[in-house]
């Protein structure tokens, strides 16, 4: 009873990373358009936002298991934090000197301290209980990331993307006090809040200095990779993390773009229910928000689909086989993104936006599957994971090259690809369990 209690406590308190982590990651999104405009950058430029971000995860995840091996899950958690923190706060120059390249490195620093809470918290929730309920509680988990990923896209439209970017034509036009004044802003309107999101994130960490958390052996666990490399299971997980983060990142970092291209603006102004929701969390309103913002504020539904979906998964998943619910998720994302692509106006707006529904399960299903069999070498099976979270610095870039090469209609036909994938996985590993 007492283990029982001690497994509840750290899973309460390892959740609460997933929703620090989830929030972070898609409010690095909503600095994409605005950064895009700041530095007339191309789509294919802003996409290489996420390849600074997400080429953390292809450097630094086996490194991190490799390191999480000898530290240990509580002293790998507390040096995430650290370096999230260090991350968060390299943005204060980053927008005071205005300099592309360092916010880059904030990037770097801040995806770097959220692969190694990734590679220690994933297999850590796993191993708090029976294996066989594993897939069940990292939904779970996963459902409380989905909740700041649902929160961080309003954050961002409301302290972000909430006034009009001024083009490098409009700002030769100004005075030198005009130029000076607009910088300030500019800077504020991002260093406020990583801020603050570095102050909660330090305070996090101390927290967890004096949390106790039950110690997992893996001291039978082997620092060899080319003993995981050989699971053939773990490879197809992997390669299916890679698509599923890239396809994911893609669509919620390009969305706004999306409903800029089909001029969802007007129809949001132009419907008045639409209009409410917008100005519900626009305070200003809609007639004075800038056009990325009135959009950007439906980009929270693509994520809260995936929060309600997790809640809902780990329940699915706990009562079916969770290999055949990843497959049927993955056709209806699949269904869901041809409609779009077929469709204009608020069809294809609402449409885009419940791929998130059917995203949820995805990554905790995928990962937990991978997973199976692997014991004590959880932890380097946890790190070649992550690593190919690197997809979400290889799809986003592709995807932003074929829109600007051709449209977004083709771009999201990459996107399907990636769901395909998917499918293809969660339909053989049902199969592989029934051979057994």
């Amino acid at each position: 009873m007492d283990q029982k209690k001690s497994y509840r406590t750290a899973f309460i308190f390892v959740t609460i990373l997933f929703f620090l982590w989830g929030l972070l990651t898609v409010l690095v999104d909503s600095l994409i358009p605005r950064l895009r405009e700041i530095f007339t950058l191309s789509y294919f430029q802003a996409g290489m936002v996420q390849f600074a971000f997400f080429g953390a995860y292809f450097l630094l995840s086996i490194p991190a298991g490799y390191i999480l091996s000898k530290i240990g899950y509580k002293k790998g958690i507390i040096l995430g934090l650290f370096t999230m923190a260090a991350g968060c706060l390299l943005f204060w120059p980053a927008a005071s000197y205005r300099i592309f390249g360092v916010f880059m490195l904030g990037y770097f620093i801040l995806a770097g301290g959220i692969t190694i809470l990734q590679v220690a918290a994933n297999p850590y929730v796993t191993i708090l209980g029976p294996e066989k309920t594993a897939s069940s509680r990292l939904n779970l988990s996963q459902a409380f990331n989905s909740l700041g990923t649902a929160i961080a896209p309003a954050l961002g439209a409301l302290f972000i993307l909430s006034d009009k970017v001024m083009t490098s034509d409009e700002i030769a036009f100004m005075t030198e006090a005009e130029q000076r004044a607009y910088y300030v802003s500019e800077a504020s309107a991002v260093q406020i809040p990583f801020l603050g999101i570095a102050l909660f994130i330090i305070l996090i960490a101390v927290v967890f200095m004096f949390v106790k958390l039950p110690t997992v052996s893996d001291k039978k666990a082997s620092n060899d990779y080319g003993v995981v490399l050989k699971n053939k299971n773990l490879i197809l997980g992997a390669i299916g993390l890679f698509f599923y983060v890239g396809a994911e990142v893609a669509l919620g970092s390009y969305m706004v773009n999306y409903f800029l291209n089909l001029d969802l603006a007007t129809t949001v102004r132009e419907t008045p229910f639409m209009r409410t929701i917008a100005e519900w969390i626009l305070t200003s309103g809609v007639s004075v928000s800038s056009d990325m913002a009135v959009v950007g504020v439906f980009v929270t539904f693509y994520w809260t689909g995936a929060m309600i979906g997790r809640f809902i998964g780990s329940y699915l998943t706990k009562i079916m086989n969770p290999a055949k619910v990843l497959s049927v998720f993955a056709a209806c994302a699949i269904g869901l993104i041809i409609i779009s692509n077929l469709s204009v106006g608020l069809v294809a707006m609402w449409t885009i936006i419940a791929v998130g529904l059917f995203n949820s399960i995805m990554f905790p299903t995928i990962f937990s599957l991978a997973l199976d069999g692997l014991g004590n070498n959880k932890p380097q099976g946890s790190g070649v994971l992550c690593t190919m979270i690197v997809g979400g610095a290889i799809i986003p870039p592709a995807y932003g090259f074929l829109t600007d090469t051709y449209n977004f209609n083709v771009a999201l036909i990459l996107v399907m690809v990636c769901y395909a994938y998917i499918l293809f996985y969660g339909y053989r590993h049902k199969k592989t369990e029934v051979a057994i």
